[in-house]
This record gives C-alpha cells, sequence and structure tokens, in this order.
C-alpha cells in the first residue's frame, strides 16, 4: 500500500489558528475547531507510533462519545493490524504523508466492529509526519449523522495535511509557548533568520494577531516606527501582505526540518 504525495502549500491563514495554539493546553479544541471549519471533521485523534512497535493516543477530540475507548484500544493492540501501517512505516524521512482514502474492504472483520460499526465512523481520511523514531498519525474522522466527506472536503483536508501534520508533532514535541515556537522559527530558519530583531519582534506580533496600534504599545515604539519595520520586513521576505507571511510560517513548519 503505497502513501500518497501531499500538496506542499496550503491557503495562507488557513490553519493559523492551530499553528498559533501549538504548546498551549486548548490546542486539541482550536485543533478540532480549525477542522470543523475547513471540511467538516467530526472528530480528531491522534496517535504516536514508535518504530520499536509502541503505541500512544495522544489526542481525541470530536463528536464520537467512546473515542476515548477506540484510542485505548487502537493503540494497546489494533495498531499492529492497522491496514495503513505499511504505509507509514515504509515511508522514508520526515516529510508529511497521506493515507490512502478510507475503504471498508481494507479492514477486518473485528476492526471494522469496533472501530466503525460499533462507534457510527462512515469515513475517515488520514496523515502522518515522522520525527526521529516517532510517526505522529492524525486521523480525521465523519460520523453516519454527518455523512461521508465530499470530494472538495477531502481535497480542503489534503492542502491543509501538511501543516496539520507539522503543527500535531510540533505541539507534543514540545512544551513551548507560542510565542517561543515563533522566536525559535525566527532566529533559526531563512528566510525569517534573515530579519533584523525589531523586524522579527513585529512579524512574531503580526502573526498573533496584533494590530499596529498593538505592536507599537507592546513594543514601546512610535506607530511611524511599527510601520517602518513591518515594511523593511516585507520587502526582506518578498511579500507585501500578512497572508504572505502566515505563508512563509506555514511553509517553514511543513517542511521536514521545521520540526527540529
Amino acid at each position: 500500500m503505497q502513501s500518497q504525495a501531499m500538496p506542499a502549500n496550503p491557503v495562507p491563514g488557513d490553519v493559523t489558528s492551530a499553528v498559533l495554539a501549538i504548546g498551549r493546553p486548548d490546542f486539541p479544541k482550536v485543533l478540532i475547531d480549525t477542522l470543523r471549519r475547513q471540511a467538516e471533521v467530526g472528530h480528531c485523534m491522534v496517535f504516536a507510533l514508535s518504530r520499536a512497535g509502541a503505541a500512544r493516543c495522544l489526542l481525541d477530540a470530536g463528536n464520537i462519545p467512546i473515542g476515548g475507548d477506540l484510542g485505548a484500544a487502537y493503540a494497546g493492540q489494533f495498531h499492529e493490524s492497522d491496514p495503513n501501517r505499511d504505509a507509514l512505516f515504509e515511508a522514508e524521512g520526515s516529510a508529511p504523508i497521506v493515507l490512502p482514502q478510507f475503504a471498508p474492504r481494507m479492514y477486518g472483520a473485528r476492526y471494522r466492529k469496533i472501530f466503525f460499526q460499533d462507534s457510527g465512523i462512515v469515513d475517515k481520511c488520514a496523515t502522518a509526519i515522522w520525527t526521529g523514531d516517532t510517526c505522529f498519525y492524525v486521523n480525521f474522522y465523519r460520523i453516519a449523522a454527518q455523512g461521508r466527506f465530499s470530494a472538495a472536503q477531502r481535497e480542503r483536508l489534503e492542502a491543509i495535511a501538511p501543516a496539520i501534520a507539522a503543527s500535531v508533532a510540533r505541539h507534543f514535541q514540545e512544551a513551548a509557548t507560542p510565542d517561543q515556537s515563533l522566536a525559535a522559527l525566527f532566529a533559526t530558519r531563512p528566510p525569517l533568520s534573515a530579519l533584523t530583531p525589531r523586524e522579527q519582534d513585529v512579524c512574531r506580533r503580526i502573526l498573533a494577531g496584533f494590530s499596529s496600534e498593538a505592536i507599537s504599545q507592546a513594543l514601546r515604539i512610535s506607530l511611524h516606527s511599527t510601520l517602518t519595520y513591518r515594511k523593511r520586513a516585507y520587502e526582506r521576505l518578498g511579500i507585501s501582505s500578512q497572508n504572505e507571511l502566515f505563508a512563509i510560517v506555514l511553509r517553514l513548519l511543513s517542511a521536514p526540518h521545521g520540526l527540529n
């Protein structure tokens, strides 16, 4: 079973709220809210799989009442019989991958009964990313009351999957606050690292949703200075808008080295 290549350029701002929630206690809620807005995902579960064979359920959020029980069952035993397992473990490097489309015939009878029939799950999509010896396996579900994902919803999930997978991995790898995560990205990754410290300060606050006036107050500089630093930063980055700044950050988070 071969994994499919994923689109590498999600639309700026589509998953910004989830990216900025990395490291925060409300990350699961922000993540499922983002997925619902983008593709009407009903439930999301994240598993950590190791090359040594261990499995853990890291996140269970959404509209499946027995989600916690399913997560425990999968981590305890059923991860070994997941038909996507070969595609996950055959993946090379740390680029995000998307798993083949859901089809009931892929699963054994006991697996189907527990994970789909008993729970009311009628469809799923999944993405994953390896960081070192750990695979962060992200699953998106729809229940009977919602029906299956439409073609447009699947396309949206495939478009945002690289940033979602990278955000999930970074969240569970680090206990950093969003500002610390962004600071590390600006300090180490071109083209953001080419900005001056003050330009970085301004851009990080733009990403956090600050207005120009609020940035001026936070940094104790004039509004004119804030606008000047923003203009210079955008010129260095070769961009002209906030959306393009978001796009750079999402691209870096989605790249293999964005998780280091």
